[in-house]
Parts: C-alpha cells; sequence; structure tokens
C-alpha cells in the first residue's frame, strides 16, 4: 500500500484522488466577445456596451451529452463548469438575479442539462462559483473591476455593500446544491486581500478575502446542503483541495505550516485563455498534453483540464483535437494514472522518465518522456521486479540485472540495476509507458 499521508479534509477526497483527472469548463457570455474571460475589465467595456453579449447569447448548438461523451473518451472521471464567472452572468435558472440563461434567447437552465448530461456518462458533477461579480450593484469596486478607471468611480462604489453580496452568494450557493442534486465539487473562485503597497494599492479600492465573502458562513452552509462534498481553498479558508494554477509544481505540495500532504489539483489549460479565445494561438503540443498530466500524478495530483466552448454552444476543433490525443493515450495507458499516485521515496526515475505506483504498491509505471537507445537502466530495481511490459500493448519486455548484457567493455553494472531492452524504434505513443510488476 502506498504509505504516503494527506492532511486530512472536511470533504470525501477518495474517489477524487483515484479518478486523477477532469474536465475544467469555463463557459459564459465571454465566449461571445472570444477574447478571453476577463475581456470585460481588460478592456474596461461598459454594462451597456457588455449587455449586448446577454441579448443575444444563443447556445442553439449546446449538446452537453457530447461534452460528456468526449470528456469520458478522453478518460476524464469528473467535471467542473463555471455556474457564473467574474461577469456575474449565471449559467442557471437563479431566483436572484434577472442577469441569468434563461433571460437570454437560449431561454433554459444551462446548469441543469449540464449536470444530467454528465451523471448520465457516470461522470462525477462539480460547479465553478466566481466569488467575483462585476455586474452586481453590491459588489464594491477593486483594482480588477471593469469600472475602477472610471473618473466618478468613487461615487459609483458609494452605497454598495459587500454585507448584501455575500448574502446574495449564500443564496445562490444555496440554489446549486439543493436543486441539482448531489455535487461532488464546489470551486470558489478566488481572494486577492488588500494590498498595502505596490501597483494596487489604493486607500479606498479594498481588496477581498474571506472576511468579505463572509466565508465561514458560506462554507458552512454548503457542508450542510452536502456534507461530502469537496471545496478548494480560494475563499480564503483551508477546505479540502490546493489548486495551483497554470503551472506545473515540481513537488507533492504539502501544508505551509505544517508540512503535511495535501489533497491537490492542477488547472490548467490547452491555450493560454480560459474561455472560447478566437485568435489564440498557442495551443500545446501532444507530449505537453501527455506529460503535464503524467508530471501531476507523479507528484501525487489531479489535473483538471480546461476547455473553453465557443458561444453557440460546441467544443471547437482545437479543443477536439487536444481531448483526442488524450482519449488516444489513455485509452491503452490508463493504468498508470488511475488508483496512482508518487512512487515510493525508494523508487527513483532515472533522466527523462516519470515514475507512478498503483496505491497498492505492486506496480510501477515508468514513463518514457525520451526513448531511450537499447536499454533501459533503472537504479534500486534489481531483484524486486518479476515482470515488465509495455503498457499500451502489453508486451514482454526482457530485462537483466546487475549489468548491462553488452559485448563493449565498461558496460554499466551495479548490484542494485535493472536494465530493461528495449525494440530499436519507439512505439507509435506520444509517451510509452513500461509496467513493472514487483515482486
Amino acid at each position: 500500500m502506498s504509505s504516503y499521508v494527506t492532511r486530512k479534509t472536511p470533504g470525501d477526497t477518495s474517489w477524487f484522488t483515484a479518478s486523477r483527472f477532469g474536465m475544467f469548463i469555463h463557459w459564459g457570455l465571454y465566449a461571445m466577445p472570444a477574447r478571453h474571460e476577463w475581456v470585460k475589465t481588460r478592456e474596461r467595456i461598459p454594462e451597456e456596451k457588455y449587455d449586448k453579449y446577454f441579448k443575444y447569447f444563443d447556445p442553439d448548438l449546446y449538446d452537453p451529452r457530447d461534452w460528456a461523451r468526449r470528456a469520458k473518451a478522453a478518460g476524464m472521471k469528473y467535471a467542473v463548469l463555471t455556474t457564473k464567472h467574474h461577469e456575474g452572468f449565471c449559467m442557471f435558472d437563479s431566483q436572484y438575479t434577472d442577469y441569468k440563461c434563461t433571460n437570454t434567447p437560449a431561454g433554459r437552465d444551462l446548469v441543469r442539462e449540464y449536470v444530467d448530461a454528465f451523471r448520465a456518462e457516470g461522470l462525477h458533477v462539480g460547479f465553478y462559483y466566481s466569488l467575483i461579480d462585476w455586474h452586481h450593484p453590491s459588489f464594491p469596486i477593486d483594482h480588477l473591476h471593469p469600472r475602477r478607471d472610471d473618473a466618478n468611480a468613487r461615487e459609483l462604489n458609494e452605497g454598495r455593500d459587500m454585507h448584501v453580496y455575500a448574502e446574495y452568494m449564500r443564496n445562490q450557493v444555496r440554489e446549486l446544491l439543493t436543486n441539482y442534486g448531489k455535487i461532488d465539487v464546489l470551486w470558489f473562485d478566488f481572494s486577492y486581500p488588500t494590498q498595502t503597497e505596490g501597483p494596487y494599492a489604493n486607500g479606498w479600492m479594498k481588496g477581498k478575502g474571506k472576511d468579505e465573502w463572509e466565508a465561514e458562513e458560506l462554507i458552512k452552509l454548503a457542508r450542510s446542503l452536502q456534507p461530502g462534498i469537496i471545496i478548494d481553498n480560494r475563499t480564503q479558508l483551508e477546505q479540502d483541495l490546493w489548486t495551483p494554477e497554470q503551472y506545473q509544481p515540481l513537488e507533492w505540495i504539502r501544508h505551509k505550516e505544517t508540512g503535511e500532504l495535501v489533497t491537490w489539483e492542477a488547472c490548467q489549460t490547452f491555450s493560454g485563455s480560459w474561455g472560447y479565445y478566437r485568435d489564440e494561438t498557442t495551443w500545446k503540443s501532444p507530449e505537453m498534453l501527455i506529460r503535464m498530466l503524467v508530471n501531476t500524478v507523479s507528484l501525487g495530483g489531479n489535473l483538471l483540464m480546461n476547455v473553453g466552448p465557443t458561444s453557440r454552444g460546441y467544443i471547437d476543433q482545437r479543443a477536439k483535437d487536444a481531448l483526442k490525443v488524450y482519449e488516444d493515450w489513455m485509452s491503452v495507458n490508463s493504468r498508470s494514472i488511475y488508483n496512482c499516485t508518487m512512487a515510493e521515496p525508494e523508487f527513483t526515475a532515472p533522466a527523462d522518465c516519470r515514475f507512478t505506483q498503483s496505491v497498492d504498491g505492486k506496480r510501477l509505471y515508468v514513463h518514457l518522456f525520451a526513448y531511450p537507445y537499447a536499454h533501459l537502466q533503472l537504479r534500486g530495481l534489481a531483484g524486486k521486479v518479476d515482470y515488465a511490459q509495455f503498457l499500451h500493448d502489453g508486451s514482454e519486455l526482457l530485462f537483466t540485472e546487475g549489468k548491462v548484457d553488452h559485448f563493449s567493455e565498461g558496460a554499466a553494472h551495479a548490484e542494485d540495476l535493472l536494465v530493461i531492452n528495449l525494440p530499436p524504434v519507439k512505439p507509435n505513443v506520444v509517451v510509452p509507458v513500461i509496467e513493472l510488476f514487483l515482486k
């Protein structure tokens, strides 16, 4: 069994750490301008102009069953959808606002259809909910707000009350956790405490954190409605999940104070944007996509990979191609991902390789980021391996112990050395995986 013990969490993370791979879905009005989900504040777009998107939002090609099938085919075990992003637009039929999908040409509850479709495919269902709201009249203007540079910004800010807004959030979270059955993940986003110096320091533009969100009440409400739910830490209160964004950790994330290993999930994008971005060009290569997943699991984490559907409601071809990369690889290599974690400390991966290990400790997986010539030398594994094979096709790999079986003088030798003999041509797999059955 795995020797790694993570910090105890309030929610049930057992299914989560076994799943290892999920789909993030960023979808909202920002899919219409199609130039980043922060477009409203990046371009300081006023409400009357942004309302054009509300007026014409019509996802006539929205088929969440297709999304769910693609997620499942890609090997994803759960999904998290933006029920409300920073723009404040609700993708569900909330009774606490008119700024919702049912009042657009869409005319229906888009979250409801998502939940039904993903649940039908056997996937765990999660909700993202933005703590930020650039539309709500009680949400105070701050250094991230679209109106921050208006000449009358301070005047516009008068009368805005975070207590009123915090109650609004609780009301909506109550709806989300009451009206859609069992919800597995609640993903809040995000806190930014007041800065007293630097470019964002401003006497009256206050940042926002756990006190402003009234986070204790918010979390208490969520747990009372869905006791086993997994909640992230972005309210500025520690809960179940640490969420590094848009970078690859180099080690298992630890609690800053106690040093304990924590449950963590890297959230990443196929390109440089979360929402649909028509002209964005920094799409990741197939090799990078697979390596990101492997790297994450090799350090005991989950990967939440994002798609940004178009405003008409379909996943565009670039994202489909990226999902197909995962589908092709996971269809034969998922055994090295599901129910796997960081390899035991006694096992050290050689250069250009990553290890994962089954949580029962019986199998060790070697992911070949660079394909070696003729032999793969593994220190510390002599006498510990019963059988070796390529995972993608289950074909045997012969091995020797103690030395490289070669006529040349100076061939490597060591008592603890395991040498796997490899075919000269790399298999037609983005990242080949060797499965070692341990004694």
